[in-house]
């Protein structure tokens, strides 16, 4: 069974990183009481993170339309397959919505992006307290409904591994 780049491998573990740890950073910034320095430490390690994914799912769309996944093993049927690239498509879109809404909702509040602590990312949209009050759950859910498609793809990789046994996840592993 034919196996992903070495590259796209790299990309997938990577991006899978960073939104592991950006979700679990989220969930804890926004219990922090009161406006501490460690708060405002974690929503920057928050953002640099949502930066990161973004960057690397910009890499990962490069890298795919120069280079095809290995094809599903006959065995899995077509309403597997079309699951699958349902699922992936779903993760895609959801790898490109969580990012671009937790920038233009910082944006929104007029709190700038500074990649790294070195790096001022261009203000946008505008500062709108309107806009920030219906960014704020759109980007919530939409990190939710994230969590729910992570959870999906990794039930469904395991799946594979432990019942069908099918090398599935072997391809991807690194």
């Amino acid at each position: 069974m034919r196996r992903y780049t070495g590259a796209a491998i790299a990309l997938h573990w990577l991006s899978a990183a960073c939104i592991v740890a950006a979700f679990g950073l989220g969930l804890t910034m926004v219990d922090m009481p009161g406006f501490t320095p460690a708060r405002l430490r974690y929503y920057s390690w928050h953002k640099w993170l949502g930066v990161t994914a973004f960057t690397l799912l910009c890499l990962r769309m490069a890298w795919r339309a120069r280079h095809a996944p290995p094809p599903y093993p006959p065995s899995m049927g077509r309403a597997q397959t079309l699951a699958a690239h349902a699922t992936h498509a779903m993760l895609y879109l959801l790898m490109l919505a969580v990012p671009l809404s937790g920038y233009a909702y910082s944006a929104a509040a007029g709190v700038p992006v500074v990649y790294l602590g070195v790096l001022p990312l261009p203000m946008w949209p505008a500062a709108d307290p309107g806009l920030k009050a219906l960014l704020r759950p759109v980007h919530a859910t939409l990190n939710w409904i994230l969590l729910a498609a992570v959870a999906l793809h990794v039930a469904a990789a395991l799946k594979h591994a432990l019942v069908d046994r099918d090398g599935i996840l072997k391809r991807i592993l690194p």
